[in-house]
């Protein structure tokens, strides 16, 4: 056996030790999950492998809370996915096709709600960057045909630093010049040093949402205890949005197995590395979002 497939071997092992071993004990850690997200929301990716690698707390967590319609006013609330190539660069773009539907089943995706494109200047290219304009065309009638009214995808960084997923927000931003009515949210790349804090991330996340909330509810309540003592103050412009307005996903022990299951159905892609990155990935447990506007 060489070193290759002994790093392998050990890294998969303890991803599924570590997975095991906190199913075994759930009552830990409990999932934080936000309802910030309503209507027909759409999760826009570059490859299949993306949605489980990057996005399962929040797949998880809104195919969770998908609603039946209860009235005109409150529509169903549905989640679609819609994955821009095949992921064919190393040849296995007709493999990764049912990875890809095998990992969307796990995952809670509806069988009527995902596409999967293949457009001649959409391939999977690690130096290339996407057409915004051709990414625009490919979701306009995708959205129109679903009403569509929330994309969710990568930031201008794309997590990893992939072109492809680099390319995604320009093309939603390019959807959206035209149709004023989709709202955007882009996933947030955190800095090196905390992408890789694996099951220490869900904890921090909700110390910081904690936190947050606390320090927002002190805010408004001194505000209001000097308005009554006639002390009048001005408000500071806030340097970031308030919390409602940054929707996080964190998922629990019971959310990061199904993530991994989802992985474990892209065999093509789990190469040693990824199964560290299983292991050690922020991003298998946390999902913090950023709204984009278009003026």
């Amino acid at each position: 056996m060489n070193v290759q497939k002994r790093i392998k071997k050990s890294s998969k092992d303890a991803a599924l030790l570590i997975a095991r071993i906190l199913q075994k004990h759930a009552r830990q850690l409990d999932s934080s999950e936000s309802n910030a997200f309503a209507g027909n929301i759409l999760l826009l990716t570059a490859h299949p492998d993306d949605e489980c690698m990057f996005f399962a707390p929040t797949i998880l967590a809104l195919a969770a809370l998908q609603q039946p319609a209860i009235s005109i006013r409150n529509p169903r609330s549905s989640l679609y996915s819609l994955c821009l190539s095949v992921g064919n660069a190393d040849g296995l773009g007709a493999i990764r096709k049912y990875e890809l539907e095998s990992s969307l089943d796990l995952l809670g995706v509806d069988t009527d709600k995902r596409l999967l494109v293949e457009h001649p200047e959409l391939q999977d290219n690690f130096t290339a960057e996407w057409d915004a304009k051709i990414i625009a065309s490919v979701l306009k009638s995708y959205i129109l045909e679903n009403r569509i009214n929330t994309i969710l995808t990568f930031d201008g960084q794309g997590v990893s630093g992939h072109p492809n997923h680099k390319s995604l927000p320009f093309g939603a931003k390019e959807l959206m010049s035209t149709l004023k009515e989709v709202r955007l949210y882009t996933l947030i790349t955190t800095p090196l040093p905390t992408k890789y804090m694996g099951i220490v991330a869900p904890s921090l996340a909700k110390f910081d949402l904690y936190a947050i909330n606390l320090l927002h509810l002190l805010e408004v309540q001194l505000t209001r205890l000097l308005a009554v003592s006639g002390v009048s103050i001005s408000s500071p412009t806030p340097k970031s949005p308030p919390p409602e307005a940054m929707p996080v996903f964190v998922s629990g022990i019971k959310e990061y197995w199904a993530a991994l299951q989802a992985m474990r159905a892209h065999p093509s892609q789990l190469v040693w590395f990824r199964w560290l990155y299983v292991i050690f990935s922020r991003y298998m447990w946390v999902n913090e979002w950023n709204e984009v506007k278009v003026v």
